[in-house]
């Protein structure tokens, strides 16, 4: 095994947080830079600067706050319904997208809302929950399933990380829109 092989394998086995959450935090700031090229550089007659300040919003988000969120919440979901069978893996399902996704939401919106210092951190939520947790259902009820069947616990955060850079991108519309 390569030295960078046995490096990555010890920081998830000894670090999962850690690494969890700078992997996450990556692909999470790597999706809003992907918007942003596309809206200020690519789809534009007037190409724009990059908005480093929100670039710093998600990197944040996704590093300091989703990233360990979702360690915890995959250790504890792998502990509480051990295996790979279809009626687990659809009560799995059932599970993380009725249970954490609301809560994930909130936390997302509200966590942006206080970073960008808007007066009702909650009224974006309030406007956006609805058609978000739809998009949501569609796009990870599939991804979730291939999680829970086919990816090793120990790679799931990375899994989910690699699946949220699409995601983002669509999370990152969602919230550019007017509602």
């Amino acid at each position: 095994m390569s030295k960078f092989a046995a490096f990555v394998k010890n920081a998830f086995t000894k670090h999962p947080v850690i690494a969890n959450s700078v992997i996450y935090g990556t692909l999470y700031l790597g999706a809003e830079m992907s918007q942003q090229v596309m809206t200020k550089k690519v789809l534009t007659d007037k190409p724009e600067p990059m908005d480093m300040p929100t670039l710093a919003r998600y990197g944040f988000y996704g590093t300091i706050i989703q990233g360990p969120l979702l360690t915890f919440w995959y250790k504890w979901l792998d502990a509480k319904f051990v295996g790979t069978g279809l009626k687990l893996v659809a009560k799995k399902l059932m599970v993380d997208q009725f249970v954490s996704v609301p809560p994930l939401l909130l936390i997302f919106f509200v966590s942006m809302s206080i970073m960008e210092r808007k007066p009702n951190v909650l009224e974006e939520f309030q406007s956006k929950f609805k058609q978000t947790f739809v998009n949501s259902c569609m796009f990870w009820m599939p991804v979730q399933a291939i999680n829970f069947t086919f990816v090793p616990a120990a790679f799931r955060v990375v899994y989910i990380g690699t699946a949220s850079f699409a995601w983002v991108n669509i999370l990152c519309y969602i919230k550019r829109q007017q509602y």
